[in-house]
């Protein structure tokens, strides 16, 4: 969940991402140490929505809800082979991005109450974070040890709900997204989950 502060870290504040185990051997220590989600207790992962609703919000029609939403776009591969930036943050750029940012578009369509980050920016940008607020040199040795490590690939089946417990994040639920296809089987008019 790049972007965030740890302000964002508040007790019933939710976010939906997708986890990316396959990219925890290549970036775990440098989150750990440069990325406040993963000392949070959040895993290698692309951001759907953040912040979504309040926990007190989040209940079994919200969950049908979301689970009707997910399981209409189909799971998905992804490929990370470069590094890309924003200010103050390094990230791992996922290809192709248009399922991701689907996924963001039709949860904030459903949700307009939660628009991505707060609305804080114009453009959805899925991104794989890896370190916030670092200077440029420290920047620049992450992304040096990453291209020995790159490029792999991910599946993308689930969409996950975390929950911050006022300490940690913890996943609550896991939305199942529907059949795979690949990417472009549609063709260039159609949409993925139509």
């Amino acid at each position: 969940m790049a972007d965030d502060s740890t302000s964002d870290f508040q007790a019933g504040r939710t976010g939906l991402i997708v986890r990316i185990p396959e990219a925890e051997p290549a970036v775990r220590a440098w989150r750990e140490r440069f990325d406040p989600s993963a000392r949070a207790g959040v895993p290698a992962h692309v951001t759907v929505l953040f912040p979504f609703l309040d926990e007190s919000r989040i209940d079994a029609l919200v969950h049908a809800a979301l689970a009707n939403v997910l399981g209409s776009h189909p799971a998905f591969d992804l490929r990370f082979e470069r590094c890309g930036r924003l200010p103050g943050v390094l990230y791992l750029a996922p290809e192709p991005d248009t399922p991701l940012r689907r996924l963001t578009e039709a949860i904030a369509e459903r949700w307009p109450e939660a628009p991505p980050y707060g609305g804080r920016f114009a453009e959805i940008v899925p991104h794989l974070t890896i370190a916030q607020g670092q200077e440029d040199a420290a920047l620049e040795e992450i992304e040096a040890d990453l291209a020995g490590r790159l490029p792999f690939t991910a599946r993308v089946s689930s969409v996950e709900l975390i929950v911050h417990d006022g300490t940690k994040w913890q996943e609550r639920a896991s939305f199942a997204l529907g059949e795979f296809r690949e990417f472009g089987e549609l063709g260039e008019l159609g949409k993925f989950g139509e």
